[in-house]
């Protein structure tokens, strides 16, 4: 007879996302936003400049106009970005079954990273397996992650055997789920073109993380192996590649672009190129109608409802576009919670 599973040995697992304000009014987005960008991986100035540039300025001045855009994104449920982690977990959890423990939380706000690893400390778990949900590893997202948790775990007086999911950008669960739901749209429509939208981060991130200065910000892409497997761009396109496969696209057939930098291309150069100014040339091209993805998100938030499915969108039309379409993130997709549930066997 098996033993109880209060009795056995149970596993923790730590989804983590990038965070979410309280609420969309002006004070907890200033909240939210001065924990995010005084994060030293995110913005990566000395602090003795960094916390008076943000604190001081840029917050104040972005946190009213980023509150409206939250308020268009709220729903009855809250913030997309919180209940759809909320929703993977339950049903993660379910999959996974009483030797497993799940357990959610966000790097900036709440529910804290802090809230989730005491869940799973009071459980008494074995061991902690951290699933950052950044599918292409950055320093910024997933690197600031795994800072975190290593932070708070080292405060334990007893520290159980933690391990890292630190990239799936070419995870066949991941990838399947975006070709399934890029199929959905493109049999409701016909397009012209693909655009897959990353995330944008500074061009000095990636060559600070380049393994033995292979990172030439050009054709060093073109193939993803163990010189450039946490380079953020050479990720990107390798995502791109392999959905661009399972839709049976051609090279030609799509592009690759970044989205949503926080400064000018004179004063700081982002990853290039730009989705915004990629999308308003493309029909004077003859693709007038496209299909965008956002492969950098595995659930809907502000970057993929807002700005690609909304302000893009618009900015298509004006450039003479016809018709854009955001395919919709993985949230709690059925294929993608197997996905989940794989990889962390997997570790």
């Amino acid at each position: 007879m098996p033993a109880p599973a209060s009795a056995q040995r149970r596993i923790g697992v730590l989804l983590v996302n990038l965070g979410t304000p309280d609420s969309p009014q002006t004070p907890d987005v200033r909240r939210y936003l001065n924990e995010f960008l005084t994060d030293a991986r995110v913005v990566d100035m000395p602090a003795a400049i960094r916390y008076p540039l943000f604190r001081g300025l840029v917050v104040p001045l972005r946190a009213p106009k980023s509150a409206k855009i939250y308020q268009e994104l709220w729903t009855d449920r809250g913030s997309p970005l919180l209940f759809h982690g909320l929703d993977l977990q339950k049903k993660v959890q379910e999959q996974l079954g009483p030797n497993y423990v799940v357990a959610f939380g966000m790097r900036y706000q709440n529910p804290s990273v802090e809230k989730a690893l005491a869940e799973l400390r009071d459980a008494a778990v074995e061991r902690i397996i951290v699933l950052p949900l950044f599918p292409q590893y950055a320093s910024a997202s997933t690197g600031s992650v795994q800072q975190k948790v290593m932070e708070l775990v080292s405060k334990w007086w007893v520290v159980p055997g933690i391990s890292f999911i630190s990239t799936f950008a070419d995870n066949p669960g991941f990838i399947g789920t975006i070709v399934t739901l890029g199929k959905e749209e493109m049999a409701r429509h016909s397009y012209d073109h693909i655009v897959f939208s990353y995330h944008g981060i500074p061009e000095r991130h990636v060559l600070k993380g380049s393994h033995n200065d292979h990172c030439k910000l050009g054709s060093c892409c073109a193939s993803y192996n163990k010189n450039n497997r946490y380079c953020y761009r050479a990720q990107c396109f390798e995502t791109s590649r392999l959905v661009a496969a399972g839709l049976g696209l051609k090279s030609d057939q799509y592009t690759v672009a970044f989205q949503s930098r926080l400064q000018s291309r004179l004063r700081d150069p982002w990853l290039q190129p730009y989705t915004d100014e990629v999308l308003k040339e493309m029909p004077a091209k003859g693709l007038k109608n496209v299909l965008a993805f956002s492969p950098a998100f595995v659930a809907d938030c502000l970057e993929t409802t807002i700005e690609v499915g909304s302000e893009f969108k618009e900015l298509f039309e004006e450039s003479g576009g016809s018709h854009w379409q955001l395919v919709p993130s993985l949230n709690s997709h059925p294929q993608w919670v197997e996905a989940v549930v794989d990889m962390v066997k997997a570790n």
